[in-house]
């Protein structure tokens, strides 16, 4: 698979180089090294904030549907993004942004449920 290709040019002759991932970029086998250490933890960065945002929407979802397991989800991706917090994949500001409007809406919508079960007083 060829990801980006160059054009260089010495001594009057055009030649093309194709970069694969099989065949790295750097000659210098610490750079190789760190280029697939890096492919590694992107890749694993990856997974994790996909499973971050995959429980905060199954927590939006349950809170807005009004299950009984939305108290568990909610909990479940606090958890989520503590442990990416603390691993570095986001920034541990953005993790507690994330947690005050999932749980803002949670009492949003708690609140608003509760509201609407309570008889009107005229």
């Amino acid at each position: 698979m060829v990801i980006s290709s160059r054009l260089s040019v010495s001594h009057g002759q055009c030649i093309v180089k194709a970069a694969n991932l099989q065949d790295p970029v750097a000659n210098i086998k610490s750079q190789i090294k760190r280029i697939g250490t890096n492919e590694k933890r992107r890749l694993r960065n990856k997974a994790a904030k996909s499973e971050v945002k995959t429980r905060i929407k199954s927590a939006f979802v349950a809170v807005e549907s009004g299950e009984e397991a939305a108290p568990d989800d909610l909990r479940l991706a606090v958890k989520k993004l503590d442990k990416a917090a603390a691993r570095g994949i986001i920034h541990r500001n953005q993790a507690a942004n994330r947690k005050s409007s999932l749980m803002r809406h949670a009492a949003r919508t708690a609140a608003a449920a509760a509201a609407a079960a309570a008889p009107e007083a005229s």
